[in-house]
């Protein structure tokens, strides 16, 4: 089935897959809309787009060439489950997330016991931009990273965070150990971070140029006597980017059971500690900080 729609005013200038996210019904997600362009079933005007980052004009045709079978979607169901909500208001919400628990669920299965099934037990609207599999998630965590990761309650508070995380203008901060001593200080890894050709799950460091670019700042918090604790800011987000530049650094960090090894931690020792942005309702930069978990400090690793 061929979806035809004609850009108006309400959505000038939006990124190409944000807009057929929102104008398609039923569509499970922005991903979704993403593999279709890939596919080169969407085009604009006739033509098909180059990136999903294309952005539409007033006027504008998009078509986008989809199976009907494709948009039927499980859904979501609410679960009662204990969930830290480290900050709520009337646009956004801050969940201090534990290691091994998963964000949200596959698209088919609806799937349970994921933060995604626990916030539809305890709030009522979530944004719905990504679709009815992922209400509310602006980015995600690993499922064995802990920490602190941003929920938003309506599409506008969706739409500017996005926007946000797509301009790398939100600063996180994790906290990690990593396996022996890390010689320096400071330092950043700016390696591309490519699919392995072996493991579709798993991703490598691309030194030749191959993948997306990908940059991350470490600082040395303490070290002992196998292990080193370190701060990383990533200003990039691919996926598994910090795990897999340490890997690179040559100290992967504790407990990684994919890029190290799992049994030199009792989890995955790494934490986003902190995550700073403007705020989509009053644009002032607003910044939330949690401490790290107390085994992270355990001076026997």
């Amino acid at each position: 089935m061929v979806y035809s729609f004609i850009v108006t005013d309400a959505h000038e200038g939006l990124r190409l897959d944000v807009y057929l996210a929102q104008v398609i019904p039923d569509v499970p997600s922005r991903a979704f809309v993403q593999k279709l362009i890939a596919q080169d079933r969407v085009t604009v005007n006739g033509k098909p787009p180059v990136k999903s980052n294309t952005r539409v004009a007033v006027g504008d045709k998009v078509s986008a060439d989809v199976d009907p079978a494709s948009l039927i979607v499980p859904d979501i169901i609410p679960q009662d489950m204990a969930v830290d909500v480290f900050y709520e208001d009337a646009d956004i919400i801050i969940i201090n997330k534990p290691s091994g628990l998963t964000v949200h669920p596959p698209r088919l299965p609806a799937g349970s016991g994921t933060l995604v099934n626990a916030l539809a037990h305890r709030f009522q609207k979530l944004s719905d931009v990504n679709g009815p599999v992922r209400p509310g998630i602006v980015h995600r965590l690993d499922k064995d990273t802990s920490g602190l990761i941003i929920v938003a309650k309506t599409n506008t508070a969706h739409a500017r965070l996005a926007r946000q995380f797509e301009k790398h203008t939100v600063v996180k901060r994790y906290v990690a150990r990593l396996e022996g001593k890390v010689p320096f200080d400071q330092g950043i890894v700016d390696v591309n971070i490519g699919r392995h050709p072996k493991y579709h799950d798993q991703r490598q460091a691309s030194p030749e140029g191959g993948g997306k670019d990908a940059t991350t700042l470490y600082q040395v918090l303490r070290r002992s006597s196998k292990s080193t604790l370190v701060a990383l800011y990533p200003r990039t987000g691919r996926t598994h980017q910090l795990r897999v530049h340490m890997k690179h650094l040559g100290h992967p960090i504790l407990g990684d059971d994919r890029y190290g090894r799992k049994a030199a931690f009792p989890r995955l020792a790494l934490h986003a500690q902190s995550i700073a942005f403007a705020h989509p309702a009053t644009k002032r930069y607003v910044e939330f900080s949690c401490p790290a978990p107390k085994e992270f400090l355990d001076p026997n690793f």
